[in-house]
């Protein structure tokens, strides 16, 4: 059989990506991803870049210093996902050079600048790639930003925490009826059938119950606050039995962003930290996270 030279040259070309043929129904589905290939000195390793069609914005003090309807979502092996705005959507003039560079093996050597905007001072606030290494997307004309250094982070008009929001993470919150039942130190201090149950990937279910159905008296505010980049910024309680008392234990979203509007005002408890939380008569498993030996 003679196959033309334009099927070889197809062939070959898709077995240097890193999604095979026949692999296709594995991963994301997304175009993108059929023309990224792989490092030569780390196979398996891959960084890649999408357009973020949202308006982006950063702010320093009371002062805006970047604005863009141009930026790219970086998208690395190990990393969590981040935002390079163009250069010419920067407030240039706010830049001041730093001393301070980083390596990565797989993007180069990063120049560092400090921002001054007059009023605020932010030390080594931002980098920037001046000549990617081969390999690494094209992102000499962009620069971002230390994401904890800035005052505020927008996407349109709604302010964003923590990180830049993943493109393939997903967070589903579905009304269900089964019956949750928390234990904790041998008591039981919830018992619903009006839960919403979240289901965000990468990340255990979470029960977000109404207060209502669980030990309200057992439970004490916390000044505690927490921030999530998919569902807003979370407030605690303590929770007290007649064993000892829990630090900030369960937590809720009073405003939660619109895509987690669902579990608005429910409360969730640790999963990690309690005894156990059945589900319609059968007890969950416990999956490891960064909180399952405590994390205040």
């Amino acid at each position: 059989m003679i196959v033309p030279k334009r099927a070889i040259s197809t062939t070959r070309k898709r077995e240097a990506t890193i999604r095979k043929p026949h692999l296709r129904g594995r991963g994301p589905h997304f175009p993108l991803l059929d023309s990224i290939t792989q490092y030569d000195f780390e196979p398996g390793y891959v960084a890649f870049t999408m357009p973020m069609r949202k308006r982006l914005r950063v702010q320093v003090g009371s002062m805006i210093v970047a604005d863009t309807t141009k930026a790219l979502v970086l998208y690395e092996s190990d990393h969590l996902p981040v935002y390079y705005f163009p250069m010419s959507d920067v407030r240039e003039e706010f830049l001041l050079p730093s001393r301070t560079t980083t390596e990565s093996p797989f993007k180069g050597v990063a120049t560092h600048y400090s921002l001054n905007t007059g009023i605020t001072l932010v030390e080594d606030a931002v980098w920037r790639y001046l000549d990617p290494v081969k390999g690494c997307p094209p992102l000499s004309d962009y620069m971002s930003f230390y994401w904890p250094k800035m005052t505020h982070w927008y996407e349109e008009d709604e302010e964003i925490f923590v990180h830049a929001r993943d493109p393939f993470r997903r967070v589903d919150c579905l009304p269900s009826s089964r019956r949750v039942q928390v234990i904790l130190d041998g008591e039981q201090v919830a018992d619903s059938r009006r839960g919403v149950f979240l289901f965000e990937t990468g990340h255990p279910v979470r029960h977000y119950l109404p207060i209502s159905d669980t030990r309200l008296d057992m439970f004490a505010p916390s000044r505690y606050i927490s921030r999530c980049p998919y569902k807003g910024i979370s407030n605690y309680y303590h929770v007290t039995t007649s064993a000892k008392r829990h630090e900030n234990l369960v937590w809720y979203y009073p405003e939660p962003v619109h895509e987690a509007e669902r579990i608005k005002g429910l409360v969730c408890f640790h999963h990690e930290l309690v005894d156990k939380i059945i589900v319609d008569g059968v007890e969950i498993p416990k999956e490891a996270t960064a909180a399952s030996d405590g994390y205040f």
